[in-house]
């Protein structure tokens, strides 16, 4: 299976070359030159999602160097489970994904453990690669546990400061060699500008052998189709009927894995992105127009993304397999989400997923029963205390996995937003592990 660049201007390449550049050398992003159709039709929502990965991979890598590890990469990323949970009974037709019962408590894990191990596979011992990972809020956690300890590979975390919650800076700056953490003076935007600008400098990249760890890179998206088309296979199991899926996004990684998905044959129906305050998606949908700009503050932050990069994915699918609703969700109608759905039925949401609970109420009566609806829940609700504690009146329990990262000690560099600040902070790296 070959991969070409969203802007045309690259040659194809296979999934293991795609996996190591992150980005196309002519700074578009690869996509698949053809879906394999009809791979994941035969899922019956019983596999394994260790199962589930390998099969939605398998056909991606079949022709490489992954081919033969691929199994046991999928064995060791999805080594908990995904499970789908109805958060009020008296909504049967309301289901929710939990996604947050790995290490860092969010869907970020899965794909980044995939990635990280791809990466230590195709890596030889005297050609260690540097991992950059700009964050909203989730992935450079996932990212940072995925390498800690990982031989040949070092990654630099890049996260905006003030805008990640308290707990969320600790879990990005939390972990040992070979990661390191930079606290960037501007937002997400400013510190994804920074990565691309790293990738854009040749000599920057050959030196210390660039790749990226965002959804940019197709071992973190693709990942994420997995225990989405093992759930909606599920739901299609229990019910006889094709399932929606509401996904939370920002960057539209995971939209666009759920797109990928439909087109190898899940079970997908409708699929509704639930936006937050930040409108480039929205827009675009309603107008045709897509206009990227700065991204706004918002207290679902790990969605804080004004000009999405996956949107040049989802630009490059013909336009029967792109068909999305968009939906939008303001600061003040997640709030009042979390409240209702709370006081409903005692289940809480972390504000990423709330924009997806809320974007199924939003749904016409008539929609909201004809089918089941997916909402996948993004994050465990104890990484946005801060936010959730005051809404709903009482104290949420951390799970064991992010209680012991609070015992951790918590290191960030400093830096401005600035390409010179990145190269001299790279510069400034010991070497990788590399035994």
């Amino acid at each position: 299976m070959r991969f070409v660049s969203t802007r045309g201007e690259s040659p194809p390449v296979r999934f293991e070359d795609a996996v190591r550049a992150g980005a196309a050398p002519d700074g578009g992003l690869y996509a698949p030159e053809r879906l394999p159709e009809g791979v994941l039709a035969s899922l019956t929502g019983d596999e394994s999602l260790a199962g589930a990965a390998h099969k939605l991979l398998a056909p991606v890598a079949s022709d490489g160097a992954l081919a033969a590890e691929l199994a046991a990469i999928c064995t060791e990323a999805f080594s908990f489970e995904a499970p789908l949970v109805t958060p009020d009974p008296a909504r049967p037709e309301l289901l929710a994904l939990e996604l947050f019962h790995g290490p860092t408590g969010a869907f970020k894990d899965f794909g980044a453990r995939v990635l990280m191990a791809c990466l230590a596979s195709l890596t030889p011992p005297d050609e260690p690669l540097t991992v950059l990972a700009a964050t909203s809020g989730d992935t450079g956690g996932a990212v940072g546990c995925a390498a800690e300890g990982r031989k040949g590979v070092r990654a630099v975390i890049l996260f905006p400061k003030g805008r990640v919650s308290e707990f969320q800076r600790h879990q990005l700056t939390c972990w040992d060699a070979p990661v390191s953490a930079l606290e960037i003076e501007g937002d997400f935007d400013a510190c994804q500008a920074l990565v691309k600008s790293a990738f854009a400098d040749k000599a920057l990249s050959a030196r210390h052998r660039l790749t990226s760890a965002n959804s940019i890179n197709l071992a973190r998206l693709l990942p994420q189709g997995a225990y989405l088309a093992r759930a909606a296979a599920q739901a299609r199991a229990k019910t006889g009927i094709t399932p929606g899926l509401i996904i939370p996004t920002g960057n539209l990684g995971h939209g666009v894995a759920a797109l990928y998905a439909r087109a190898m044959g899940a079970p997908i129906g409708p699929v509704v992105l639930a936006t937050n305050a930040n409108a480039a998606l929205s827009e675009w949908a309603a107008t045709g127009a897509y206009r990227p700009r700065a991204s706004l503050p918002t207290m679902a932050n790990a969605m804080d993304v004004g000009a999405p990069s996956n949107f040049e994915r989802l630009d490059a699918l013909p336009a029967a397999l792109s068909g999305v609703d968009v939906e939008r969700v303001e600061d003040d109608a997640i709030a009042a989400r979390i409240i209702s759905d709370f006081l409903a039925s005692g289940y809480v949401w972390c504000p990423h997923s709330a924009t997806g609970a809320e974007a199924f109420a939003r749904l016409p009566a008539r929609e909201q029963t004809a089918r089941p609806w997916i909402v996948a829940a993004t994050a465990h609700p104890f990484k946005f205390a801060d936010i959730v504690e005051p809404l709903i009146g009482r104290a949420i329990d951390p799970p064991p996995a992010l209680k012991s990262v609070l015992s951790r000690p918590s290191r960030a560099v400093q830096a401005k937003a600035e390409l010179s600040a990145l190269i001299r902070h790279l510069d400034s790296l010991k070497d990788p592990i590399l035994t």
